[in-house]
Formats: C-alpha cells, structure tokens, sequence
C-alpha cells in the first residue's frame, strides 16, 4: 500500500447553518444554466463541456441515467469544436466512463487529462475514481493525495474519506468528510458529503449520529435518496418497523435502485412480513435485464441473486462485473455469490480480497466468518463476532430458508 494520505491543514469554509431556499433545486438549475451557456455561446467548445459534467451531475444526485446520453451529446459537440487542447472534454470524458462503469476508460482519460495539465484538480479526481474500482488503491491514493494538494475543497476531501475508510482509519475519513461538508459550495454537494457521515457513522453502531447527519443531507437537499434511505434504516434499528417500510416504500416508488429494494426485502424478512412479493418482483426484473443487457452489475444485485435467487446466476453476474470493477465491495460480492453456490475455498479468496485494505466493514466480516465456520476454520467465529462488534444494529442479510 501507499504511505498515508496527508490531509493538510484545515483550509475550509466556516459551517453554514443551514442550506440556503432552494436548495433542492440547485443541481438541476447548474444544468439549466450550462444548457443556456450552450444557447448564447454555440460555438463555444467549454460550454459544451461544461454541460455535459452539469448532466454528469444531475445524472448522480438524481440517480437518472438518461443524464448521461444527453452529457455524451454535449461532449461530441465540444470535440467537434476543439478536439486538440480541450481539457474539459477529456475530463468529461472520463467522469462519463467511470458513471458508465468502463473504468479502464475512464483511467485512459484520468492519466490524459494529468498530462494534458498536472496542476489542475479534475483530471486527478477521474483518475482516482477509476483506479479505486479497479482495485488499483496505492494509485488512487496517490490521485487523490495530488487533489488534496492542489486543491483542498469538497471534492478532494469526499474522495480521501474513502480512502480512509477503505484503510481502516473511520476516525481520519469522518475528519475529511466534515471538510467535505463545511467546504461544500452547492447544496448537492453538502448533501452527499452528510450522507456519507451518516453512513460512516451507521457503519460503525452511532445510530444517533448516523440519524443527525442523514437529517442534515436532508435539509441541503430535501429528497437526498441516500439520506431517506438513511432514515428508513435508523427507523428500523429503534424497532419502528411500520414507519421504516413505510419510508422504504415511497423512496422505492420513487428510485427502485437494488440497494433500497433489498433493505426493504430484507427488513421485511427480518420483521416476519410476508408481504415481499413486489421487491422480489424488481429485484428478479433487474436480475434478469443484466443478465441480458451485459452492462454494469450492481453488488446489492448479486447479493440478492445469491440470497434470495438463484446462486449460480450470482456467480455468473459477480464473475462478470470482476472482469470490469476489481474493487473490494465486488470482491465481497463474488466471495458470498461463491459461498451460497457451495464454492467455499475458492469464496474465501475474494473474502481475503476484500478485506486485503482492511475496511472495518461488519458486512464483510459477517461474510467471511460465514464462509471460515462453512470450511471448519477456528477465525470464522472471530470474525463473526467483529462483525456484530462493529455494528450490531446491521441487517445481515439472511437467506431465503435459513433462519
């Protein structure tokens, strides 16, 4: 691994109190404003630029991705203007491979655009992107570092939290998220910068905490997917079941991602609520839609193909997205797709894997216990119990007949 990642001295924002009116709104008002840049500046290959990373944008806060064919229209008429020197487009280039998931495209484009302008902080943040889920994490640190030091804002300290809580420092990465939070300019960006608190600290037990950050993504952007699912899990944790699904079921309404529909799967499960039959319908319709399409596999899809499907099609989908993504969040999925297909020795490889940067991660743990007590190995029970130690309030998921 690379030397520790170096914050700096504490260069933000004092905290703003509270978010500005409006603030919901602001990501799709940027891209508003970049489409009438384009309008009053057609020939002007920086405003084509510019709205494809506003699309790119809108496509992550608003989880759309029909944003991002409109962002790859707005970068062919940005290279068709400028295709020699344009910087912006080779770095919007690489923010639409890696929210495409072709990373090795997306690290192609990072390493061009660091060339192309070694002092500029876009191209490192592609290129540490790209290198995280291609499991290259020496890399990405050194990205991310270079970020750090050239420019000290939201977007460097969000990715060197990451980095820190993939390595084992939870205390470190909560530090630079707070940055993240108080170095936010837009809304959207304070909004994803509290939900990652509120997931650091939920990973870690701190329901309380978790629930006052997941509030405070709320309250910068008032339909935060991941601040309500936050709250839906907070909810389920003190035992308010009714409200928790109730939560779950307007956000799934609203953004059936598998991640949301598994925890209401699961929670369901959990509270001995039969009523399962509409996740099972949207997770399986998406399991079989990326059997066909051979696009990018979501991890929460596998974990429910291997749960709660077939083992054997989770297999094949962890397999194939290994091939693309070698992160250790894909290494935990292949592990467990293994082990509920019967493939123990070859699970406990990927749950190595997983736990090769050493993430505090309970889920992980839980997984490779399971997968250490099924070969007879001593750890398992270890293992198990850091997992519960970790975060006792964490669903872990239980398979269809297992009690």
């Amino acid at each position: 691994m690379a030397g520790l990642l170096h914050l700096g001295p504490d260069t933000s924002r004092p905290r703003a109190t509270a978010a500005p009116a409006g603030a919901h709104s602001t990501d799709i008002s940027s891209a508003d404003t970049a489409r009438k840049a384009t309008k009053a500046h057609p020939d002007d290959p920086a405003a084509w630029a510019g709205l494809a990373r506003a699309e790119i944008e809108q496509a992550r806060t608003t989880l759309d991705a029909g944003r991002l064919d409109a962002a790859e229209r707005a970068l062919r008429r940005s290279l068709a203007l400028d295709a020699t020197d344009n910087y912006g487009a080779v770095t919007g280039q690489g923010l639409l491979a890696n929210a495409r998931h072709e990373f090795a495209n997306g690290r192609g484009y990072g390493l061009r655009a660091t060339r192309m302008a070694p002092d500029r902080p876009d191209g490192y943040a592609v290129l540490a992107d790209a290198e995280i889920q291609l499991g290259n994490y020496p890399q990405a640190r050194a990205a991310v570092q270079r970020m750090l030091d050239i420019a000290p804002a939201t977007a460097a300290y969000s990715r060197a939290a990451y980095d820190l809580e993939t390595g084992g420092r939870p205390e470190d990465a909560a530090i630079a998220l707070q940055r993240a939070v108080d170095s936010a300019v837009t809304p959207g960006e304070r909004g994803f910068a509290e939900a990652r608190l509120g997931d650091l600290a939920w990973s870690r037990g701190k329901v309380d905490q978790a629930e006052r950050h997941y509030r405070r993504a709320l309250a910068a952007v008032p339909d935060h997917p991941y601040g309500q699912a936050g709250i839906a899990r907070v909810a389920a944790a003190r035992g308010h079941t009714g409200k928790a699904l109730d939560l779950y079921a307007r956000l799934v309404e609203r953004m059936p991602l598998p991640q949301f529909l598994l925890e209401t799967l699961e929670l369901r499960g959990a509270s001995g609520d039969s009523r399962r039959g509409s996740e099972r319908a949207a997770l399986s319709a998406q399991v079989r839609m990326a059997r066909a399409d051979g696009g990018p596999v979501d991890p929460h899809l596998i974990l429910y193909a291997a749960d709660h499907g077939d083992p054997k099609v989770a297999v094949e989908l962890a397999r194939r997205e290994w091939k693309q993504t070698r992160s250790v969040i894909v290494a935990d999925a292949l592990g467990w797709a293994l082990h509920r297909a019967g493939q123990n020795t070859e699970a406990l490889t990927y749950a190595r894997r997983a736990a090769a940067t050493g993430w505090k991660n309970a889920l992980f743990r839980y997984h490779r216990g399971t997968i250490e007590r099924a070969l007879a190995m001593p750890e398992g029970s270890r293992h198990l119990r850091e997992a519960v130690a970790l975060n006792p309030h964490l669903s872990l998921h239980r398979p269809d007949g297992d009690g």
